[in-house]
């Protein structure tokens, strides 16, 4: 036999949350919006015998619509097929250093597995004990700093003070917010681009806009930012954003009525859920997400997570340290929710 897996490019991947094929299922274990996307995105014309040619890589009727709703040019906007495609351009592009990049320990699981695939050194800073980041842990020589916020999966919300703060700390490496859930309550750092060159504001139509299937995440930065990030994405894929979904976000993002309205049913849901689950003896973190991290002072998580399964309630578990204890539990409509109340009613 051949040596050729020693010049295999060996990674431990992301584990998505499992999408389970079952009847009369209760999802809360994705951060999947429960209610569909806009009318007018279920109303868009899309003339399928364009399928034929490649889309617009510039896509830029889609990168118009956004920045005309951020009131910022469009050559600070750049868009991918979701977030996690804007940010791992997004390390290739800026994490180049020979200096470990920052990201808190508890954080969204998809950051080492970047830095491991590309090389990029890392080191993850410890949250406090109420799991908030600390900006006073993000002043130290670095490669590049990026941290969700709110950040994934404790729901917690930085103060845009503190956001400044690790900025101002970190002005000759880039800063990237991940703002996925930044709808739901959180403090956008996005005026902060106006000010930061080296600040770039990730985000995603698969939360709030409830566009998870259709995959649009988009940045914004000031344009040399931008200019770079457009660079390394034509030297990997020009077309990365197909027409369907090219058409489907702009009709999206003309519907503030519609999405102001379901983002604040899922904020109410949230903070019904918060109340009962605190009822029950959970200890629940603070979400401005469109979930709740939340522990039982009694049962274990893992417990909890198979035995709501086996009722068809799928939860998120994370089995690490500081997060074992944890279940990460998806808003769902309200008829979900009290289903799964009732079930821990009877549980624990």
């Amino acid at each position: 036999m051949g040596n050729w897996e020693e010049n295999v490019r060996k990674v431990v991947p992301y584990v998505p949350g499992e999408q389970p094929k079952m009847d009369n299922l209760i999802k809360l274990n994705t951060n999947e919006n429960p209610y569909p996307p806009s009318p007018k995105v279920l109303e868009a014309k899309l003339d399928m015998s364009r399928l034929k040619l490649y889309p617009d890589p510039a896509a830029d009727m889609l990168v118009s619509a956004i920045a005309d709703y951020h009131g910022v040019d469009k050559s600070r906007v750049f868009v991918g097929v979701g977030s996690d495609d804007v940010l791992a351009m997004s390390f290739m592009s800026f994490f180049n250093s020979d200096k470990a990049i920052l990201f808190p320990d508890v954080t969204y699981s998809f950051y080492d597995v970047w830095a491991d695939m590309l090389h990029i050194p890392y080191k993850t800073v410890p949250l406090d004990e109420d799991y908030r980041i600390r900006p006073e842990d993000y002043k130290c020589g670095n490669g590049g700093v990026i941290f969700p916020n709110p950040n994934a999966p404790t729901g917690i919300s930085l103060p845009l003070e503190s956001v400044r703060e690790i900025i101002e700390a970190n002005r000759d490496v880039v800063v990237i917010v991940d703002e996925a859930y930044v709808d739901f309550g959180g403090e956008t750092a996005l005026p902060l681009t106006d000010e930061y060159d080296n600040l770039l504001v990730v985000r995603t139509f698969s939360k709030s806009r409830s566009m998870a299937g259709i995959r649009i995440g988009y940045a914004i930065g000031q344009e040399k930012l931008i200019k770079y990030l457009s660079d390394v994405k034509y030297s990997y894929n020009s077309y990365t954003m197909n027409m369907p979904s090219i058409i489907l976000g702009t009709a999206s993002i003309a519907d503030e009525e519609y999405f102001r309205e379901q983002v604040a049913k899922v904020v109410a849901t949230r903070e019904r859920t918060t109340k009962a689950l605190e009822e029950l003896g959970f200890k629940v973190l603070p979400s401005k997400a469109n979930f709740v991290f939340a522990s039982h002072k009694e049962k274990p998580a893992k417990e909890i997570f198979t035995a709501a399964r086996e009722r068809g309630i799928i939860l998120r578990y994370f089995d690490r340290p500081r997060t074992d204890d944890f279940l990460r539990i998806t808003i769902g409509t309200d008829e979900e929710m009290d289903s799964f109340i009732e079930f821990l009613k009877d549980f624990v």
